[in-house]
């Protein structure tokens, strides 16, 4: 690999969390959607350091979760913003906000927003019951976000293929209009956007896709390794974040796929740094 590695898509919790896992699970359907399986493997952000340490990462992107409740988004913006405050060099944050709490999460993401968050997700409309269509829920939301110069991320899914655990059904369908609908907002779609990237080929949906970018997390459960030169060549490597959805899977398989297909030095060095640099506008 080349220069910096930065890893746009991890995912930690506070310790309380960790620990007591079965309390959570009953305080919140987003949270038991994705933990309810003991297996589900949940970090705190110093064991996030020590993998990165492993895994050769310089930085990553630390994402909070799409709680359902207002109470339980400001608890772990908290420790996510504890977290990428003391390890600055190396952790990002991205915080959430349950959009249906209206005024107070338009408050919390102003909060955050000031105390260093750089982005808010990971965002699940349709575990947290709000409608990327609902221009009076979003609308003031995304009016903060581009305020603020904040990243939005977004879970996105495929709408065929095999079913999976936290699977979800935000789309192409939802993800295209939200898209339209706000064309300045700086939005990244997780594990690429559902397949939307491959619309691109349709010129004007490259056109409308000139603030959107798509991460590449759990690639390997996903597609095959093919895609990155497929999404390079329909809309640009410039467009794609390299994010490994750690710990449900490690970096370096992600890291083995790309160096699997035929990308240029220059490709892989977007993927895996300045594409990020640049959308964070980090030194």
């Amino acid at each position: 690999m080349l220069g910096m590695v930065i890893d746009f898509h991890t995912h930690v919790v506070p310790p309380e969390i960790k620990e007591r896992r079965d309390k959570y699970l009953g305080r919140d359907a987003c949270f038991s959607l994705l933990y309810a399986e003991p297996k589900a493997k949940l970090i705190t952000a110093q064991e996030l350091l020590t993998a990165m340490d492993e895994y050769e990462i310089d930085k990553s992107v630390i994402l909070n979760l799409g709680w359902t409740s207002h109470e339980l988004c400001v608890e772990t913006n908290d420790y996510i913003l504890e977290a990428a405050a003391r390890h600055s060099r190396r952790l990002i944050g991205f915080c959430t906000i349950q959009p249906l709490a209206r005024d107070k999460a338009i408050k919390e993401l102003e909060r955050c927003a000031k105390s260093g968050a750089r982005g808010i997700g990971e965002m699940r409309p349709d575990v947290q019951g709000f409608d990327l269509k609902d221009t009076k829920i979003m609308t003031p939301v995304v009016n903060a976000l581009i305020e603020h110069d904040l990243v939005l991320l977004i879970h996105a899914s495929e709408p065929v293929g095999h079913q999976y655990f936290g699977k979800g059904n935000i789309t192409p369908e939802f993800i295209y209009p939200f898209v339209l609908d706000f064309p300045q907002l700086k939005l990244v779609c997780a594990h690429w956007g559902g397949g939307l990237p491959f619309y691109a080929l349709m010129p004007e949906v490259a056109e409308a896709l000139k603030n959107a970018y798509f991460d590449t997390a759990a690639t390997p459960f996903l597609y095959k390794p093919q895609i990155f030169q497929q999404v390079t060549a329909i809309i640009g490597s410039d467009k794609i974040l390299f994010g490994s959805d750690y710990p449900l899977l490690s970096p370096k398989r992600i890291m083995e796929q790309i160096e699997s297909v035929d990308l240029s030095p220059e490709d892989k060095i977007r993927i895996l740094e300045s594409n990020a640099q640049k959308l964070l506008s980090l030194p």
